[in-house]
């Protein structure tokens, strides 16, 4: 923790009357700051809403507050919820474990005369982000953004080192050759899609269940340099993509709109197409790197060819055809599996390194599966079940008054998730007196320093002090919401948490215009920082 002496700003209370409406009823003792005040009064948010909560972690005082109580659009911050409690529901160190069973005999020559059974364990990224010490790497810009945002910045480890690490237990335990089939078990929980129907949420993952696309230019007139991973047998890439004149713009488009809607054993690919300039320079990240992404539509089917071609680089003969739908249907119960059939397991990083990731980059699947794994340790499997179970644990557990918040359809936050700056600072309050308070804070984006707050308030002097989680909401209507929430270590000393929200800014022009936002609330967050008392 890092600390500086206080350091307050005397403000006069006319000045603090005059900068605010009267109507806001803020106490004068919790009266905004100019610094504050300025910032909402801008032009651009003639016709957008603020709300704000600021507290003392120690002592629970309000330090500023300005209608807390409004219910608004969220967008991610809603995923302060969904991982949190997933947090203390399976705890930081919980691990993953995947296994993988035999369901027949091994003979001679190791023969398995039957199935080899991976079971699903609802592992995010299944190894395919671990590095050499156990964390999970990420980068200030996911590839899972990367269509929605336009860049990304894609890490070094191979997508496929966790079904590779199995395949290779399976061959030191002795088997050579499989006569039967191999099967994806994804009957942990019911797979179910957010409310845009973009996004499928499914026990098993390869590569978070997309295909990286990455091109840069070579010389004009001529194709540019187009790559793929995974590289599957289940998904092959046609690149279509030229290179153009410096200062013209980029124009990629994917096949399908980058949705795999594959029916092996028919060969399945995709199309990328367009133009990338020389010099081409991503929005945001600034990679030189343009970054798409497909979309996989039948996770188990993928998995199950992605993980016969692993066991072939393992030296395990699969006597089934490559090319095959998963066999779901020929399942055994799933009580029925004995340890001594397993034959290999995948442990995971602890979850403290997924609430990381998920929170540092705005995980949208990351965030679902969270509330996912959240219910089924309230015996729920399904999004209903979970989403029900979430809302008892906050009300009769967290202390959050049932008005306070309303999270109807999922756990990421965006189209329709609302809570008041009171029902945020809760969470915030609450997560800060648990066993897994420092894994929580961790995981936040911090000012000026990583995750989706890398890139804002870097000359601020609350750069590094403020660990916060964005929101963002963008609909017909242009910027439905904006939104920071977390924790601030004062100049003063203190240790705060903060929800700030605005919503219905209305239309944007570029995503320029959302930094622009995000830099507005940095301001605030800063000030919050300098001046609270």
């Amino acid at each position: 923790m890092r600390y500086q002496a206080s350091l307050c700003a005397a403000t006069s209370l006319a000045m603090l009357l005059s900068t605010f409406p009267v109507e806001t009823k803020a106490a004068v003792k919790n009266a905004l700051p100019a610094d504050i005040t300025s910032v909402m009064h801008k032009s651009r948010y003639a016709h957008a809403t603020w709300s704000l909560l600021v507290t003392d972690l120690r002592t629970g005082k309000t330090i500023y507050e300005l209608d807390p109580d409004r219910l608004a659009f969220t967008g991610s911050v809603r995923k302060l919820f969904s991982v949190g409690l997933a947090l203390n529901a399976l705890g930081a160190g919980h691990r993953f474990k995947t296994p993988v069973y035999r369901h027949g005999r091994v003979g001679a020559g190791g023969v398995l005369h039957g199935d080899l059974i991976l079971v699903a364990a609802g592992d995010l990224t299944l190894g395919g982000r671990a590095d050499t010490d156990g964390n999970i790497a990420y980068t200030d810009f996911d590839h899972n953004d990367a269509n929605n945002l336009g860049t990304a910045i894609l890490t070094p480890q191979d997508p496929l080192s966790g079904l590779d690490a199995l395949a290779r237990q399976i061959r030191a335990s002795g088997i050579q050759t499989v006569t039967g089939d191999v099967i994806i078990d994804d009957r942990l929980f019911q797979s179910y899609r957010v409310p845009n129907g973009n996004l499928l949420i499914s026990p098993i993952l390869v590569n978070e269940n997309m295909v990286d696309i990455w091109a840069t230019p070579t010389k004009t007139g001529k194709a540019a340099r187009v790559n793929w991973r995974p590289k599957s047998a289940a998904f092959g890439v046609r690149a279509a993509v030229n290179t153009v004149a410096a200062g013209k713009a980029a124009d990629i488009t994917l096949s399908d709109d980058g949705k795999m809607h594959c029916t092996w054993p028919a060969a399945c690919s995709g199309t990328v197409a367009g133009d990338i300039p020389i010099g081409y320079t991503a929005p945001l990240s600034g990679s030189s790197t343009l970054v798409r992404t497909f979309r996989v539509e039948n996770p188990p089917s993928y998995a199950r060819i992605a993980f016969v071609e692993a066991l072939a680089r393992a030296g395990v003969r699969v006597r089934a055809p490559l090319m095959a739908q998963n066999a779901a249907r020929t399942l055994p119960a799933t009580d029925s599996y004995a340890h001594d059939a397993r034959v290999a397991e995948l442990i995971s990083p602890r979850f403290s390194e997924y609430a990381k990731l998920i929170l540092k980059v705005s995980l949208n699947l990351g965030a679902n599966l969270s509330l996912t794994l959240f219910g089924l340790t309230k015996g729920q499997g399904t999004i209903s079940g979970a989403l029900a179970a979430e809302r008892e644990t906050l009300v009769n557990r967290m202390g959050i008054a049932p008005s306070e918040f309303d999270f109807p359809t999922n756990g990421s936050g965006s189209p329709d998730s609302r809570a008041a700056p009171r029902a945020t600072v809760k969470m915030l309050e609450q997560m800060s007196r648990g066993q897994n308070s420092q894994s929580f804070r961790d995981a936040l984006p911090i000012l000026g320093v990583d995750g989706s707050l890398a890139g804002t308030g870097r000359s601020l002097p609350a750069r590094g002090y403020v660990f916060a989680k964005t929101g963002t909401t963008l609909n017909s209507e242009g910027l439905k919401a904006q939104v920071l929430a977390g924790y601030i270590e004062a100049k003063s000393g203190r240790h705060l948490a903060f929800a700030l929200y605005v919503n219905d800014v209305g239309p944007i022009k570029s995503i320029a215009d959302v930094a622009d936002v995000f830099a507005d609330e940095a301001q605030i967050s800063n000030a919050i920082y300098e001046e609270s008392r």
